[in-house]
């Protein structure tokens, strides 16, 4: 049987706020704009990653030399399990798990989605969520512990006009969190972050399935923004791995809001 560690008697180097190196980290949904960011600079700090992604986005955007890579869609149960048994096979437990899928339709107003967008858009963030960190608390557990940090949106607080599938989705993710988190503490702490819109193929469609540009007004959006421009990817890889490192270490259930002060909860 596993023991599991109390982390709070870890000595905490306030120099370092992410993961320490040799740590392992499990990055769904790594392959996009933001996860190729996360996994750049976490690999330069020693952390070990392994990344799930759909199989046509790993090889329009393969993961560096030296970063482990799974062909998953998250969004289905076979394959899911299918993956964690062969990341078990490399790694008996691991550390951090970032969730980054998930993705939106054309935009669209409630009354004019069909039955199948629906599904697609909550499949790709809420039930893709859901069977991955199904899988992953497991083998978070038999590390002795470990961070979940997954992806909502603030969308999922302030829904906005053809939005409405997806920024109920991700409202889902944050209920979902914070029932993992009230369930798997002390040990697994589980945490969401709540971009606004950032910089990324994203914004187009995502990079794994047929583009469908959001027709945002940007120049719109960005007069809202009291920083004045967008988000790029490495605003959002701080809070992550702030999220998943031991500075974090008191936070769990908590979803922060990335998105220069546009949304301000």
């Amino acid at each position: 049987m596993t023991t599991l560690r109390n982390i709070s008697q870890d000595p905490l180097d306030p120099t370092r706020l992410g993961p320490p190196a040799g740590a392992r980290m499990l990055v769904v949904g790594g392959c996009g704009g933001i996860g190729r960011a996360l996994v750049t600079a976490a690999t330069g700090a020693g952390v070990a990653v392994t990344v799930m992604d759909l199989p046509g986005t790993l090889e329009k955007h393969p993961p560096a030399e030296g970063v482990r890579a799974i062909g998953v869609d998250a969004t289905d149960e076979a394959q899911v399990g299918a993956a964690f048994a062969s990341l078990a096979r490399h790694w008996d437990a691991f550390d951090v798990l970032v969730n980054l899928a998930g993705f939106t339709n054309a935009v669209t107003p409630v009354h004019e989605v069909s039955m199948a967008e629906f599904d697609s858009i909550v499949e790709g963030s809420l039930k893709s969520t859901f069977l991955v960190a199904r899988a992953a608390i497991p083998m978070l557990r038999a590390a002795g512990g470990g961070a979940i940090v997954h992806t909502a949106s603030g969308l999922a607080l302030n829904v906005r006009p053809g939005f409405g599938p997806y920024g109920a989705s991700k409202a889902g993710v944050i209920a979902l969190t914070k029932a993992i988190a009230r369930e798997n503490g002390p040990h697994i702490r589980a945490n969401c972050i709540a971009p606004g819109a950032v910089d990324t193929q994203f914004l187009r469609g995502g990079t794994g399935r047929e583009e469908l540009p959001l027709h945002m007004d940007f120049d719109a959006y960005v007069r809202q923004i009291p920083l004045a421009r967008l988000g790029v990817p490495d605003d959002i890889v701080g809070p992550i791995l702030f999220l998943a490192g031991p500075a974090a270490r008191y936070m769990t259930g908590t979803v922060l809001y990335i998105n220069g002060g546009q949304l301000v909860p």
